[in-house]
């Protein structure tokens, strides 16, 4: 997921040496403005990507419960979920410090 941030946000980086990775895929790293590239979409997609991990945990969980996963998977995935929401809280806590610091600019 923040590969995904990092290489939509510093276009052309890696592709240009033969580098592999998410730099380097088609599409990625475009040298033009392009909706794919805009930060917004970045943004969703990455809220969408967060509640499908957390959703995924859910289910995981559920399936530990009833015996049908291991306490391996269950704990893996809850682990990814709580990576996701400390995400979230980090960049929900950056923008309302943000806004707070432009309401604080006098005009």
């Amino acid at each position: 997921m923040l590969d995904a941030i990092s290489s939509s946000m510093t276009p052309g980086v890696g592709a240009a040496r033969g580098a592999t990775g998410p730099a380097a895929t088609p599409g990625v790293g475009k040298t033009e403005a392009s909706p794919e590239a805009d930060f917004g979409h970045v943004l969703g997609q990455m809220a969408l990507d967060a509640i499908g991990t957390v959703k995924a945990s859910e289910t995981t969980a559920v399936a530990g419960v009833r015996g049908e996963a291991t306490v391996q998977q269950v704990v893996e995935s809850v682990m990814a979920a709580e990576q996701a929401v400390q995400a979230g809280v980090a960049i929900r806590d950056k923008v309302v410090s943000a806004y707070l610091e432009i309401s604080r600019m006098s005009i």
